[in-house]
């Protein structure tokens, strides 16, 4: 009954995100950036065709959640977060940076909820 209420509410978010229906939300990450992510994730997880399974429904549930667009943003974000210097120390402090990164994270916690 969760999950149907999470698959719900998944649906009626990504039905109003930009016009976009679910189909479309699906399919705006490109396949380079969905093997990356599972490459990255079966390194962490293990390289069972288990994990396998589990790390393509994670990325799957993170597309019908949050745009490409805005992942790639905050990948970027903690990409640069990882630097030094103060140039950098923005992306570490500066709310859009955070709610960028947040948005990130939300999505990643929810299929690993839902996958794993």
């Amino acid at each position: 009954m969760k999950r149907l209420l999470i698959g719900l509410a998944l649906a009626l978010a990504a039905g109003s995100a930009g016009g976009q229906g679910m189909p479309e939300r699906l399919n705006d990450y490109p396949t380079e950036a969905r093997t990356d992510y599972v490459f990255g994730c079966m390194a962490t997880n293990g390289q069972t065709r288990e994990v396998l399974r589990k790390c393509a429904c994670s990325i799957d549930i993170i597309a019908s959640i949050l745009p490409y667009e805005k992942y790639v943003e905050a990948e970027t974000v903690l990409s640069l977060q990882q630097g030094s210097g103060e140039q950098l120390a923005m992306y570490k402090t500066a709310v859009v940076s955070q709610t960028m990164v947040a948005e990130l994270r939300r999505a990643q916690a929810e299929a690993e909820m839902l996958c794993f």
